[in-house]
């Protein structure tokens, strides 16, 4: 499929990940709307650190994908859609579950709902690499199977397996997305990269983490991005679940010591034991496999991990990390 000119959705347009994928989209030459999450303050989120040249060509909805009738609304004309909304803290999950489920799984009924009720061309449903678990074999390949070892890693998998299911069911063109640990410019304190480079930049000496042992995929989000409209592309996508991964895996300490080096080498990491995940819910080990992406789409990965986490870092150095991200408290 061309992109050139389509009409685009992105559910999710004011996250950390949606927001570069609808810069990107602007990029293809794409008419796009951002579904954003309505707020009586009318803020569009990450949205509103895009050029001003680019934000006004984006055409804002705000909603909630929980409203079937809003997501219905929304979703009229609209030849692609990228639904990328949802609850995605896992510590919060553990205590908040019910919002977990009704965003994530009845937030996707939704947007599958109105899709079939539409004209829309492609849907893009966005996993996680979550929903494997920790790792029964690597690389971590498609056909590896789910382990819900969080409400929220159970929640998608049951959006997942929906998406699935009217795939097969209505012959609609789904495809499931499936980035490995997203992180770059933009992203929340909630994942390991902001906590470490927000606690340094705000002039901690000690850096408070959770266990340092369990091991990652990081692709920089660019590339998640450029990811993402590969596989939308491609036909030969349709009705796959599809990883975005390096390839490559990395510690929680290994890349906690990478960023101390870069921003205060004299820093000491301290584990405290409320940011760890309960023990049969952490996973362990994601080393992801890229090779059906490489093979059905034109993907490819651009950023190393030296040159992402470089990026990054510049990013966060011109924000003002203490009043934006409140390292002293631990985010969910």
């Amino acid at each position: 499929m061309r992109l050139l000119g389509k009409k685009i959705l992105v559910t999710g347009a004011c996250g950390f990940i949606g927001s570069h994928l609808v810069e990107q989209l602007l990029n293809e030459g794409c008419q796009v709307k951002a579904f954003v999450y309505y707020n009586s303050f009318n803020s569009w989120g990450w949205l509103e650190n895009i050029p001003p040249d680019k934000l006004k060509k984006i055409e804002v909805f705000t909603g909630d994908v929980r409203d079937p009738n809003g997501v219905r609304t929304a979703l009229k004309n609209i030849d692609v859609v990228f639904h990328l909304a949802a609850l995605i803290g896992i510590p919060y999950s553990y205590h908040s579950p019910d919002s977990y489920i009704d965003t994530n799984i009845k937030g996707t009924l939704n947007v599958l709902q109105a899709a079939r009720d539409s004209a829309c061309q492609r849907i893009l449903m966005t996993s996680t690499s979550e929903v494997y678990g920790t790792a029964k074999y690597v690389p971590i390949d498609e056909d590896h199977p789910f382990q819900g070892q969080s409400p929220y890693s159970a929640s998608k998998i049951g959006a997942d397996r929906l998406a699935e299911s009217f795939y097969r069911s209505f012959d609609m063109p789904i495809t499931i997305v499936r980035p490995f640990n997203t992180y770059g410019p933009r992203q929340s304190a909630r994942a390991i990269i902001p906590t470490v480079i927000t606690q340094l930049l705000a002039g901690k000496s000690k850096i408070k983490l959770g266990d340092l042992t369990p091991t990652r995929d990081f692709t920089y989000v660019k590339d998640t991005v450029q990811g993402f409209i590969e596989i939308a592309k491609s036909d030969k996508t349709i009705g796959e679940e599809i990883n975005i991964a390096t390839g490559k895996e990395i510690s929680m300490e290994e890349i906690a010591h990478k960023i101390i080096g870069q921003i205060n080498s004299k820093a000491k990491i301290a584990v405290e034991p409320g940011r760890k995940r309960p023990q049969r819910s952490e996973v362990f080990r994601l080393l992801g496999s890229n090779e059906k992406i490489m093979r059905l789409t034109n993907w490819e990965q651009k950023y190393s991990l030296d040159q992402g986490l470089k990026e990054t870092i510049q990013w966060f150095r011109g924000k003002n990390v203490t009043s934006m991200y409140k390292t002293d408290i631990f985010n969910y």
